[in-house]
């Protein structure tokens, strides 16, 4: 059976991972966490969900288990199971459980794309409750107050297959998080990367340009995060059209039409 990606890290040090707030997001993460109460983050891809959970684990000095949720993830996968050793029988804790455990922030990125069941058990922990029963073991846990369980998904999506319970969204309190304003994000692309204010403006103007064709002729938007990949070709000397095409056209659409539409707007952006 496939383990779920899990990404962990300790409590960081007095480096902040590089990250510009949008609006509130983070008091509204600080209250949260400060009154135990779930989170959930809601945006496009690559708008920086999980560099803001990072930001913020490192602000709150907390240790964060990130998972990256999956069609085969089950409730298991995040709890745990009993696993056969050469001592015989033994219990693994999943993700969610070592999270509980050590007080951690535990976070579970486009949770919709887990099975269905596996919400289930996020339940006992989105209420008053705060506990993590162990079926298999018997334990019932009660999550310290350090303890914080924050999702995310992408909105664009869901569908009636994909997407979160009406009931289970209303255990959390939300944020709701899009690609930055021109402006934030130039500055978002010249303190990730260190390039050139011109360029980044020149970069920002591509992107805002690309997004106009969502819902035409792309199924995704440009993201920053891939706007940060092209600027960081960009300043290791890459030729910058061949940088957009390999950071922003190609991994935005298979179609040969639509991605010679959008070099088009790439000779049209950059360098002018």
């Amino acid at each position: 059976m496939d383990k779920p990606a899990i990404a962990t890290a300790p409590a960081l040090d007095e480096s902040l991972p590089f990250y510009k707030p949008q609006a509130r997001e983070v008091d509204l993460f600080e209250y949260g966490y400060k009154h135990q109460l779930p989170v959930l983050i809601k945006g496009p891809t690559g708008c920086g969900k999980t560099r803001f959970i990072n930001y913020m684990a490192a602000k709150l000095n907390r240790p964060v288990y990130t998972v990256a949720c999956h069609d085969d993830l089950s409730a298991a996968d995040l709890v745990g199971r009993h696993l056969i050793g050469d001592s015989g029988t033994y219990w693994s804790d999943g993700p969610l459980t070592r999270a509980v455990r050590e007080g951690a922030i535990c976070y579970l990125d486009e949770v919709v794309e887990a099975r269905k069941d596996t919400t289930v058990v996020l339940h006992p922990l989105t209420d008053d409750r705060r506990i993590l029963p162990l079926e298999r073991t018997g334990e019932i846990l009660k999550a310290p107050p350090e303890f914080m369980l924050v999702v995310s998904y992408n909105p664009g999506y869901q569908n009636l297959l994909k997407g979160m319970k009406p009931s289970t969204k209303q255990r959390f309190v939300a944020v709701r998080f899009d690609f930055p304003s021109p402006d934030l994000e130039h500055e978002v692309l010249v303190g990730e990367t260190g390039i050139d204010s011109d360029m980044a403006r020149q970069l920002v103007r591509l992107a805002n340009a690309m997004r106009v064709l969502k819902d035409h002729d792309l199924e995704e938007a440009a993201s920053t995060r891939l706007l940060v990949y092209a600027a960081t070709l960009i300043l290791g000397g890459y030729d910058p059209v061949e940088a957009c095409r390999a950071a922003l056209v190609e991994p935005l659409t298979d179609d040969t039409e639509t991605a010679a539409a959008l070099m088009e707007v790439v000779y049209a952006t950059i360098g002018q």
